[in-house]
């Protein structure tokens, strides 16, 4: 198979990649309250810290607008607290409460634990190789849209 035959496969494999992981996230929120979108806000304020709402559409690579829609879930959860954005008044920063801190660390541990399942018994080498390409193609695919 050509090289453009095989990046077209891996391309249109990570969708089914994509669907599978969402399903198997979704079924390990079962019991926590969470849905995979409130999961995705506070695993991004886990993961780097307080945000305001641009700053977690940014890494989230979807629109604000969508994102005040999930924060707004944390924040009447309880899971997240707004602070006060000495940069920007009408863009607060939203911190983990301690409740969220907790849940979402248990959920990533759990999917960590999935993770190293699902993962056993793959060469670590063809893995760095996928995730050298997967990054590849996506930054390609990214300039491609921008330079359209």
């Amino acid at each position: 198979m050509k090289v453009s035959e095989q990046t077209y496969k891996l391309i249109w494999l990570s969708r089914p990649l994509m669907q599978a992981a969402e399903a198997a996230v979704e079924r390990g929120l079962t019991g926590t309250g969470l849905t995979v979108r409130t999961r995705a806000v506070l695993e991004i304020i886990l993961a780097h810290g307080e945000a305001t709402v641009p700053d977690i559409a940014q890494k989230l690579e979807i629109k604000r607008q969508y994102v005040q829609v999930m924060v707004n879930e944390t924040l009447a959860e309880g899971l997240t607290v707004r602070l006060e954005n000495p940069r920007h008044k009408r863009s607060p920063i939203l911190a983990l409460t301690d409740k969220g801190r907790a849940l979402i660390a248990d959920v990533v541990l759990r999917e960590m634990k999935l993770v190293g399942s699902i993962g056993s018994g793959l060469d670590p080498a063809d893995v760095e190789t996928a995730l050298k390409v997967v990054t590849a193609l996506t930054e390609k695919l990214k300039a491609e849209v921008a330079n359209a």
